[in-house]
């Protein structure tokens, strides 16, 4: 009976050490491999601002060069209405936690810089006005004057 409960435990405990936020994740990483985090607030199946963002910039090869080159590690924190298309609930809570601590006036899209601390370092409120490429080359501007 012993085993069974401590093989239990192990398996709760293992689980929880797994389920470790996004964001912490991403700081650990942006840490060790000297990466910005960008975060992103979206609707993806209501906000039309947030649809044209993924599609012409999220999703482009541009972007993309970004994660691959560790130039950033790439965070959406999606706020879907559909029901076919709600998220399950440890995502909901951990999205609507960060939501809290970086997007209390409920912007949509709304898109953040952070340095591996967590520290805003650049914030677009809608839209960006930018390309894919022209986005992608300010986080590297931001980036390369965060060296010391």
């Amino acid at each position: 009976m012993k085993t069974i409960f401590s093989t239990i435990i192990m398996v709760v405990f293992t689980i929880g050490i797994q389920a470790q936020n996004r964001l912490e994740n991403a700081k650990k990483q942006a840490s060790e491999n000297n990466e910005l985090i960008l975060l992103n607030f979206s609707g993806s199946d209501w906000c039309i601002p947030c649809i044209k963002l993924h599609k012409n910039i999220i999703e482009t090869d541009e972007f993309k060069k970004l994660e691959a080159e560790n130039v950033v590690v790439y965070i959406n924190a999606d706020f879907p209405r559909n029901k076919k298309n709600q998220l399950p609930a440890d995502l909901k809570k951990e999205n609507n936690s960060l939501a809290d601590q970086y997007n209390q006036k409920g912007l949509f899209p709304y898109t953040l810089l952070l340095n591996s601390e967590g520290k805003i370092l650049k914030s677009w409120e809608g839209l960006p006005s930018e390309n894919a490429l022209a986005f992608s080359n300010e986080i590297r501007e931001i980036k390369d004057n965060q060296k010391h």
